[in-house]
């Protein structure tokens, strides 16, 4: 029994299957260089033996680095969204960097696409990284840099949002179509008389297809089930303080009448301030993330859902993709949605 036991490996296969140990591996480790016909000998003798090969092991063994780059935001003092990634992300290389796994973190303003274009030059002109995890925030430039990607055949991953594309390892986030249904719901508790809803996407570079998913979700939903409402859109490209309170005064000039407000993306703290200056307190504000802003405006009441997509979880698996894709040679999800929470003002001090 003992002997069998020992002789059970990649040693053993190569036995029965009549052809080199190195050949096995190659089989095991889905390289190149085996004919179809002897491909299917040793995968039918793995099977029999139900053989499960100590990859980590192997990836020891075999001494190689894959260097990874991420391409994300960096937090500010506006918002600390981005730090939740970030967090993430940190935590998978801990857990990875002892398997030859390197990585590289570069940051762009998200009110400056330039500074994007500048950190995807810096990634292009090392020619070392074998693998990108980034956040597509300005879609153009993003798509730029896909191409290069793609002809370097270099592995990528979107995080927070995403761009549709072919060659996307995966993308990891908020399933958007039902995030503005279920935020449409969220809304109805604060229509009561003129059921009117200011929907508001306060960013400098509009993703088409995030916002777009977004608006088709909320609409659905008062479609689907019959809602009477009258819906107002609004977008405000300048994220400053300044411009996004004049442009809510003139929104509330032309409709007095606003009930409800949904934000599409984190920056719902800004409505929040210009609701609290101007004391409207009847308001019904919902938006999303869990951000420090955002949290301090749920505690006061002035914003009364969160809807969150855990994005520390989003930055480790993004991360973790890239790992399990080119050093473990296991599938990946080429969507991954990320739950659906909502947060409020009772539950938030145990939200994590």
């Amino acid at each position: 029994m003992k002997k069998y036991r020992k002789l059970s490996g990649v040693k053993e296969i190569a036995r029965l299957a009549d052809v080199s140990i190195g050949t096995v591996d190659r089989v095991i480790h889905n390289r190149s260089g085996v004919s179809a016909k002897t491909k299917s000998k040793i995968e039918t003798i793995i099977k029999q033996l139900n053989y499960q090969p100590n990859i980590l092991a192997s990836r020891l063994a075999s001494g190689k680095v894959y260097r990874l780059a991420v391409l994300i935001p960096r937090g500010s003092e506006k918002t600390d969204f981005w730090d939740a990634p970030l967090k993430g992300i940190k935590r998978a290389e801990e857990e990875i960097k002892q398997y030859g796994i390197s990585v590289a973190t570069f940051f762009f303003d998200l009110n400056d696409k330039t500074s994007f274009i500048a950190s995807t030059e810096q990634i292009k002109k090392q020619k070392r990284y074998d693998g990108v995890l980034m956040a597509p925030s300005f879609v153009k430039e993003s798509l730029s840099f896909i191409r290069y990607c793609r002809d370097q055949s270099i592995p990528f991953v979107f995080i927070d949002s995403n761009i549709e594309v072919s060659g996307s390892l995966s993308y990891i986030g908020p399933p958007l179509f039902q995030s503005g249904f279920l935020g449409a719901r969220l809304c109805t508790f604060g229509m009561k008389k003129t059921k009117k809803v200011l929907f508001i996407t306060i960013s400098k570079e509009k993703n088409r297809y995030n916002y777009s998913k977004i608006e088709e979700g909320f609409k659905n939903y008062f479609f689907e089930n019959n809602v009477d409402h009258d819906l107002v859109k609004l977008t405000i490209t300048d994220t400053e303080k300044e411009s996004v309170f004049r442009n809510l005064e003139k929104a509330f000039v032309k409709h007095p009448d606003i009930e409800v407000i949904f934000v599409t993306n984190s920056r719902v703290f800004s409505v929040a301030q210009f609701l609290e200056t101007k004391k409207y307190k009847q308001i019904h504000l919902v938006g999303y993330d869990f951000s420090k802003e955002n949290q301090n405006y749920l505690k006061s009441g002035l914003i009364d859902f969160l809807i969150c997509h855990k994005p520390e979880e989003q930055g480790y698996r993004g991360l973790m993709s890239l790992y399990h894709h080119l050093a473990l040679h296991l599938p990946v999800d080429p969507m991954y949605f990320m739950p659906i929470d909502i947060v409020t003002k009772e539950n938030q001090d145990f939200y994590r």
